[in-house]
């Protein structure tokens, strides 16, 4: 049986609005296994954004258990959960989330100051092979506001990588490009999927791209709806 690196198990989240309380999601189970590619797709205000960032470990349910790579998420701190970010998860955003005042590379290299054995050579040269990696090797040096969308996304999955996180979560990854730099950017993202055993989680509401996912859940008024299994992606 395939080893699942996140369950979800009744997981449910609640907000107070005007002081009425609004179910955003109804006990959702769910599990995502090691080295998959699912895609999470619903209309807007079907909780798909809510259980990225609960999946994720940036929120916390408000009932309900999460485990991700071992860990009983729901029960830690918030900073066991940041723990369980640094050494496990990657994002990439569909606004990018690159720091403007530095150079691509210095973006890069972000995730690994974080961590406590930070070298400074040996991170500068693990960026630069991830930029030569996703073709920007020549942009190094350059910042954000010179750098296309489609420079700027392959930054951002340099930097998600860099650190060889378990899972990647992707929200709407493609959003902000054009259909050509777009595909140019899911190639990439499945490519490295593949090569690297990352679990990739994707935020879309590209139909197209859910379908080059192995598996497809639907989100319909906070409730999965349908999980749809799609063909593994040639």
């Amino acid at each position: 049986m395939p080893q699942a690196i996140i369950s979800a198990q009744k997981v449910t989240q609640n907000i107070q609005i005007n002081q009425q309380n609004l179910t955003i999601l109804k006990e959702i189970d769910l599990e995502i296994y090691a080295g998959e590619q699912i895609a999470i797709t619903g209309r807007s205000g079907s909780g798909k954004s809510t259980l990225l960032g609960i999946l994720a470990t940036l929120d916390r349910p408000s009932d309900g258990e999460l485990w991700v790579c071992g860990k009983a998420v729901h029960s830690l701190t918030e900073e066991q959960r940041a723990q369980v970010r640094l050494e496990n998860i990657g994002f990439v955003f569909q606004s990018f989330q690159l720091l403007p005042q530095l150079s691509a590379l210095e973006n890069v290299m972000l995730p690994l100051r974080l961590q406590p054995n930070f070298h400074f050579k040996q991170a500068e040269q693990k960026a630069l092979a991830w930029l030569e990696r996703v073709g920007l090797s020549r942009q190094a040096q350059q910042t954000p506001k010179v750098l296309s969308g489609g420079e700027q996304q392959r930054v951002a999955i340099a930097r998600a990588l860099i650190a060889e996180p378990k899972i990647i979560f992707a929200d709407e990854p493609t959003g902000n490009l054009d259909g050509q730099t777009a595909e140019e950017i899911e190639q990439l993202l499945f490519d490295l999927n593949r090569e690297l055993g990352t679990t990739l989680v994707l935020v879309t509401h590209d139909q197209n791209l859910a379908a080059l996912c192995q598996r497809h859940v639907k989100l319909v008024d906070g409730q999965i709806q349908e999980i749809v299994k799609a063909e593994e992606r040639i």
